[in-house]
């Protein structure tokens, strides 16, 4: 006989911490639905996030370099899918929902605008005054509402505790706005654990493409971050003379490693010394439970503004972003004066949302590749990555 889902539940209760998030104990959905049979709540929530068309598009969405500037440098969906990755590690480590842990973080950037954080920042500067834009409470959007898939019910109809995370998502790069309807002091900690994969990842393999386009040298790193010393010297003593991409492979695991390592260890003396017994316990705690320690988050805010001033900003980096942001600017007061060329779904939606809600809609579900089609097509200027 199959394994059935109240089998799987069972399974749960068995091996997990009192303060993890059982999917049995999940607070439903929004609409309501038959329960899934051989899967969880979040195992059927993952696969419904894999399946969207949004998380699909992550793949032609800027992470730092603009999409389609080289083929190893990590994409939207490349980022997304690593995080995804950490989380899974870190929740087991700690004896958390992993299922629900891993689903928080492959959904945690389906709101990216294009062209990464400066197409965001445009978006929020040009919907000033209509509602503004955040990603992550995009991504909320996107998950209740714009995903039409189903015939039952709009978005995708996730559980609670799956949009609980992404109302709550920030990492060092994000602000997001308070969500009613998820008003606890702290969200669960496997979606706390989800916030810090993203940081640990984008740290991590922002390293590796600034290597990988000869924007960053190792030398430099070396003489001014701390935690690249650290693992450059642990990785010549194990290894001795590597290859150049042995030898940054290693560096950037064991990079990665100290990063798990440290939130583990560290998150395992909080959750012990806050005494909580349950997931709800966790959402009434004064503050986070899964955390960096004190030494590790300076090392990791020393590598923070390296990589502001070294690769973020680097005009390799930062004009061809700038050039692009430029575009969907553009492109946002165009759709303004002609909104029948926007796409079905948004104009669909356009009396209920209004103008400016219904452009924004249709941009930030735009690829990077795909706004620059339209910019080419309407204005008749071809836009080169250079």
């Amino acid at each position: 006989m199959p394994r059935t889902r109240l089998e799987l539940e069972q399974i749960e209760r068995q091996i997990l911490a009192t303060y993890a998030q059982f999917s049995g104990d999940t607070r439903g959905r929004e609409h309501a639905e038959a329960p899934p049979e051989w899967r969880t709540h979040y195992q059927r929530d993952r696969d419904r996030v894999i399946h969207s068309r949004a998380f699909r598009r992550l793949e032609y969405k800027t992470q730092v370099f603009l999409n389609g500037s080289g083929d190893h440098l990590r994409t939207r969906l490349t980022h997304t899918i690593e995080v995804a990755a950490i989380s899974r590690n870190i929740a087991s480590a700690l004896k958390l929902n992993t299922d629900l842990a891993e689903t928080i973080a492959l959904a945690h950037d389906l709101g990216h605008s294009p062209f990464g954080h400066k197409g965001e920042t445009v978006l929020a500067r040009l919907m000033k005054g209509h509602g503004g834009f955040e990603h992550n409470q995009h991504s909320l959007r996107i998950v209740e509402q714009l995903e039409q898939k189903y015939p039952s019910f709009p978005g995708l109809n996730l559980s609670w505790e799956v949009r609980e995370g992404l109302a709550k998502h920030h990492t060092a790069y994000d602000h997001p706005g308070e969500r009613r309807g998820f008003a606890a002091k702290n969200s669960s900690l496997e979606a706390q654990i989800a916030n810090l994969a993203d940081e640990i990842t984008y740290y991590s393999h922002d390293l590796d493409d600034g290597l990988d386009s000869e924007l960053l040298s190792e030398k430099n790193l070396a003489a001014n971050v701390r935690v690249w010393a650290h693992a450059a010297k642990l990785v010549k003593k194990q290894f001795g003379i590597l290859p150049d991409e042995s030898r940054r492979y290693f560096i950037i695991r064991t990079i990665i490693d100290m990063q798990i390592h440290d939130v583990v260890e560290n998150s395992e003396r909080l959750i012990a010394k806050a005494g909580v017994k349950s997931a709800d316990d966790v959402r009434l705690y004064s503050r986070p439970l899964i955390a960096y320690s004190p030494k590790r988050r300076a090392q990791n805010l020393e590598l923070r503004k390296y990589l502001y001033k070294n690769l973020y900003y680097n005009p390799v980096v930062h004009k061809p972003n700038l050039r692009a942001v430029k575009l969907l600017g553009e492109l946002f007061n165009y759709y303004l004066k002609h909104p029948k060329e926007i796409g079905e779904s948004s104009r669909k939606r356009l009396k209920k949302i209004g103008l400016h809600r219904a452009v924004c809609d249709y941009l930030a579900g735009m690829t990077d590749r795909y706004v620059l089609l339209e910019y080419e097509k309407i204005f008749d200027e071809t836009f080169k990555v250079v």
